[in-house]
């Protein structure tokens, strides 16, 4: 059956880059849709929202517009013709009630169901209406009284300023709102005929333009917030949809490693257990202990199921010590370990198999070298993954040398170097990662999973140490780890004798000497310090 070829799996950063380009790109499609189908060029949430603040900046100051109407109808009415100035009193407070009633009846609508269109019309229309009423108010002829023209500025300009900044979440409001009540005081200004007049007029014009500017400022600065404030709850979302991602993959990995702990105790029993009496038949068999063959070939057949029950067995060990070290369960049973003794034990434990392939091993041990605390069981396991690994890849009549020897800190280094077939530099990371394996190695069959570096590294990373790889093609490999200073042993100096410690009566005389007639509790304390 003919497999489809598919593409290899991106790596997790391109992944992430590529999702992020496909949400920003997605987001401003969505927004360039919004800003086609809304009528101000804004999206239609920001609209409504703007709606909103307009209609509640209009309630929190109707009580304010209010006191305005009526102290306008007031003086209207002291300077003028008190009639005409109750009826204007009365119907710009109906048109600043209906302007409540209608701001009220929009925010007690859902936000899911306003209809944005309409009720900006609305609005806008109210505001018209109530500039249109401020314009009949302000039309009274400047020469009716010496301080009209005073008044009727004072009063445009305290119109303007306070639907500027009341509607100021609707542009055009404030226009329709203003407009009107601006071009009244200046048309009244300019038909007075005189130069006061024209200066009036054109200072009404100019504070309409200014407070025009100071409502598309604010009205920005409202925007400019949203729009902020869109981008802070969009990236909310992803942090909590990230999340919610990141806990989902922790509830997994956590799930993996419960199974992974569980697979590796089964497969340390059910795999060991077998291996172990495979192992021990085999060996009865190969050593014929309850007497020969009657076939001769059958003892070759023993010692071939013991030797490959051997390699399986190495290599699970191998695999169940990796998986250990990978989920941090592998504890160390740190002793006193001398590495120049445990470097020449596992010497002797290699040296049939060098033997048997014409390699020859040279030792250079420093003398006198204070022990580790360490784990021996893992210093022995690191020697011996550098010993086999030399051997493995060292020719026929080839040489491996092991050194033991003082880091230029203080620390101890353990090396095993050969003259084999050597390492590429490019291959040196593949044979540092878990089951990987140069092209030597494949080209010679070498038996091995491929496991061993990795292993050494892992175990001399937990104990503080360097691990280093250097490598020639066709020249040679030497593998050198470091142990830290401070698991280097030193020896204190034995305390001075002082005499039996003996209970008495009579107080022991003084000592001679610089320390004259100082205790030996005294002299102890004295010693601790000084270390």
């Amino acid at each position: 059956m003919p497999f489809a070829a598919t593409d290899p799996p991106l790596p997790p950063s391109v992944d992430r880059t590529e999702a992020a380009r496909r949400r920003l790109a997605a987001q401003r499609v969505r927004e360039a849709r919004d800003r086609l189908t809304s009528t101000t060029g804004t999206r239609p949430a920001f609209d409504a929202e703007l709606l909103r603040q307009y209609a509640q900046n209009r309630l929190s100051g109707s009580l304010v517009i209010l006191m305005l109407i009526v102290s306008i109808g007031f003086l209207a009415g002291v300077w003028g013709d008190p009639l005409a100035a109750g009826a204007w009193t009365a119907a710009m407070l109906v048109i600043h009630l209906v302007i409540v009633v209608k701001c009220r009846k929009f925010l007690a609508e859902p936000a899911n169901a306003v209809n944005g269109r309409a009720w900006r019309l609305r609005f806008v229309l109210l505001d018209l209406f109530f500039g249109l009423a401020w314009m009949f108010q302000l039309t009274q002829p400047v020469g009716v009284h010496e301080s009209a023209a005073t008044f009727n500025l004072f009063v445009m300009l305290l119109v303007v300023a306070i639907s500027s900044m009341l509607a100021s979440s609707l542009p055009v409001a404030v226009l329709a709102g203003t407009t009107p009540v601006t071009i009244a005081v200046a048309l009244n200004f300019v038909l007075a005929g005189t130069v006061q007049g024209w200066i009036l007029a054109a200072m009404a014009l100019t504070a309409q333009i200014y407070f025009v500017l100071l409502s598309f400022r604010i009205y920005s600065s409202n925007l400019a917030t949203l729009e902020a404030r869109a981008e802070k709850d969009a990236l909310i979302g992803e942090l909590e949809q990230a999340k919610a991602k990141s806990d989902e993959a922790r509830r997994r990995a956590e799930g993996a490693n419960i199974a992974k702990s569980r697979f590796l105790a089964q497969m340390s029993h059910e795999l060991r257990t077998p291996l172990n009496a495979i192992l021990g038949f085999s060996e009865v068999m190969k050593n014929e202990i309850f007497g020969t063959h009657n076939v001769a070939v059958y003892k070759d057949y023993s010692n071939d199921i013991h030797n490959s029950g051997v390699h399986l067995l190495g290599l699970i060990n191998e695999i169940l010590d990796l998986s250990r070290i990978e989920a941090g369960r592998y504890e160390l049973n740190e002793e006193l370990v001398g590495l120049a003794q445990t470097a020449e034990e596992c010497h002797h434990l290699l040296k049939l198999r060098a033997k048997n392939r014409g390699i020859t091993i040279y030792e250079s041990f420093e003398p006198d070298m204070p022990k580790l605390w360490a784990d021996e069981r893992a210093v022995r396991q690191i020697c011996l993954n550098l010993l086999s690994n030399a051997i493995k890849f060292t020719p026929q009549g080839g040489e491996v040398w092991l050194k033991v020897g003082w880091t230029q800190a203080g620390g101890q280094y353990l090396s095993v170097r050969d003259n084999g077939s050597g390492i590429s530099e490019d291959e040196i990371p593949i044979v540092l990662d878990s089951f990987g394996q140069g092209s030597n190695a494949i080209k010679s069959a070498e038996q091995g999973a491929g496991l061993g570096l990795p292993i050494v590294k892992s175990i001399i990373d937990l104990h503080g140490g360097t691990f280093t790889l250097r490598s020639k093609l066709r020249e040679g490999t030497e593998v050198v780890v470091t142990f830290p200073p401070e698991r280097v042993m030193t020896a204190l100096e034995p305390i001075a004798e002082q005499g039996p410690m003996v209970p008495s009566d009579t107080p022991p005389p003084p000592a001679g000497g610089q320390d004259g007639g100082m205790s030996l509790r005294r002299r102890l304390r004295l010693f601790k310090l000084e270390n």
